[in-house]
């Protein structure tokens, strides 16, 4: 750990914003202080942007693409682009994975062999895409020709949270940049730094001034402005439910931009008696809800146990707690980190005290710890005895806190676990395979996961039924989001 503790002290951040292709601080010169959550120490100074530095990206934004200085390359030379791009990111895979350690607490062995590789596999992955996807030519007479072609929808805004910085600013600038978009970045106040990085990187492996630009800020005053400018022709969304109802609002409010949105989850993990491996169901439901501190949306905050094996399930999951106390998220044997502030922290520790008052038993946690002085911490929490109207198996609580119920029945576990405003993952674990289909069908959510949990990739969609959002990230049906579908009907008035 010395090392990495070594490298951490001598890192320095650039807080200011980056618009077209230059760090410039905030037009009225205010700024925000970023503090770590592993130990509370001052990070860096940011540029606190408001409606005047929006208005300058977005301005920048637009003349790059009415100038197709990136538009107007063929898909082939923007792939190259790309690929340059991701390769940066690996090129400084251990600057930027210390940067998302110290900016938002998370492990630093994750921050590099999840966060750094999936990002940079992202921009790769939809820059190896944009020269194979084919537009269409519909069936006419022979009088006819009418081609259907996809185009950019031109400047894209992108909002993304503080759990995932990187991946989640991936996900959406991947696609968007691919299609030939400019974008306009606005990264969490609680996680900044990686988002300002990776811009700098863009712009050293070729993509020009005014195609990706990054203004950190305070949602009212930088992601409202975002959200409500007029030249902004689409709206790309991630955090909560309670904003991204908000984001809607504003687009419809201001120039009808189309507005995506990935959200909330409270996602069920249904674990049947005949289960084909226990210890494997076991292992995935608290590793899973654990990962990232359970600051994931996906998180399979909600456990549902056949009530036959719940007693062997649980003993099984309480052998595996002491494995994920939270430690030093510099230190490489560190699973779990710190929550991303004070603020998060004390919210999911309200959510234990009402899990408490609510009745449910708690098995473990339950309280924070303080491996690291001035850092923001909370023991994995297991709550036994969870009944769906309890506040903690109904709301989202973004932290350690797993919520274990039982069920007799598969329709009334289906029931249950469909009885959520939230509709994003899901999770059953049956060796019967017409359970299995059958299970996964009934459930309402984007990804439904058989006898695991998380395993997909790049090649996939993700997103969410009901309040969990509007669109689907990742795999070519992210394109949809960023291009324009144009007809083009040619008369032929053939000689012969």
């Amino acid at each position: 750990m010395t090392t990495t503790v070594t490298q951490a002290s001598s890192l320095t951040f650039d807080g200011r914003a980056f618009i077209n292709g230059e760090r410039i601080a905030a037009r009225d010169g205010q700024t925000f202080d970023c503090f770590s959550p592993v130990d509370g120490r001052l990070l860096t100074a940011v540029a606190r942007c408001g409606e005047a530095d929006v208005d300058a990206a977005v301005a920048a934004a637009r003349a790059a693409f009415e100038d197709r200085r990136w538009s107007g390359m063929a898909p082939a030379q923007r792939k190259r682009v790309m690929i340059k791009f991701a390769d940066q990111l690996l090129a400084h895979a251990d600057e930027l994975a210390l940067t998302e350690t110290l900016d938002m607490g998370k492990p630093i062995k994750y921050a590099k062999s999840v966060d750094v590789n999936s990002a940079a596999n992202c921009i790769r992955w939809y820059g190896e895409a944009v020269d194979k996807v084919y537009d269409e030519i519909a069936p006419t007479a022979s009088t006819a020709l009418a081609l259907i072609t996809r185009e950019p929808v031109g400047v894209v805004g992108v909002i993304v949270p503080w759990n995932y910085p990187m991946i989640m600013a991936a996900w959406k600038i991947a696609p968007a940049l691919a299609a030939g978009n400019s974008v306009v970045l606005k990264p969490s106040e609680k996680s900044p730094l990686t988002a300002l990085k990776l811009a700098e990187l863009a712009l050293a492996a070729g993509i020009p001034p005014g195609v990706f630009n990054v203004v950190p800020g305070y949602g009212p005053e930088a992601g409202s402005p975002l959200a409500l400018h007029m030249d902004v022709d689409c709206i790309a969304f991630t955090g909560s439910t309670r904003v991204g109802k908000q984001i809607h609002v504003m687009a419809g409010q201001s120039n009808l931009k189309r507005a995506w949105t990935e959200l909330g989850g409270k996602s069920p993990n249904i674990v049947f008696a005949d289960c084909p491996n226990l210890d494997q169901a076991v292992e995935a439901a608290v590793g899973s809800i654990f990962f990232n501190q359970g600051e994931s949306c996906n998180a399979p905050s909600r456990l549902f146990v056949e009530a036959s094996i719940k007693d062997a399930f649980l003993e099984k999951a309480l052998q595996l707690v002491p494995q994920y106390q939270p430690g030093n998220p510099l230190d490489k044997a560190t699973v779990m980190g710190a929550i991303v502030d004070k603020v998060q922290m004390d919210n999911v520790l309200r959510y234990i005290g009402l899990g408490k008052s609510e009745g449910a038993k708690l098995l473990a946690g339950g309280e924070a710890a303080l491996p690291v002085a001035g850092g923001h911490y909370v023991l994995p929490t297991i709550f036994d005895g969870v009944t769906p109207q309890m506040t903690i198996a109904r709301e989202e609580i973004f932290g350690p806190v797993l919520s274990v119920m039982s069920f007799t029945d598969a329709a009334e576990v289906v029931r249950e676990a469909n009885r959520s405003v939230y509709g994003l993952q899901a999770a059953v674990w049956t060796r019967d395979i017409n359970k299995a289909h059958g299970v996964a069908r009934a459930l309402r959510a984007g990804t439904v996961h058989v006898n695991q949990y998380d395993e997909d990739d790049i090649t996939v969609p993700f997103g969410g039924f009901k309040q969990s959002g509007v669109g689907r990230d990742k795999s070519l049906h992210a394109f949809d989001k960023y291009t324009e579908t144009k007809t083009t009907w040619i008369r032929i008035d053939s000689p012969v």
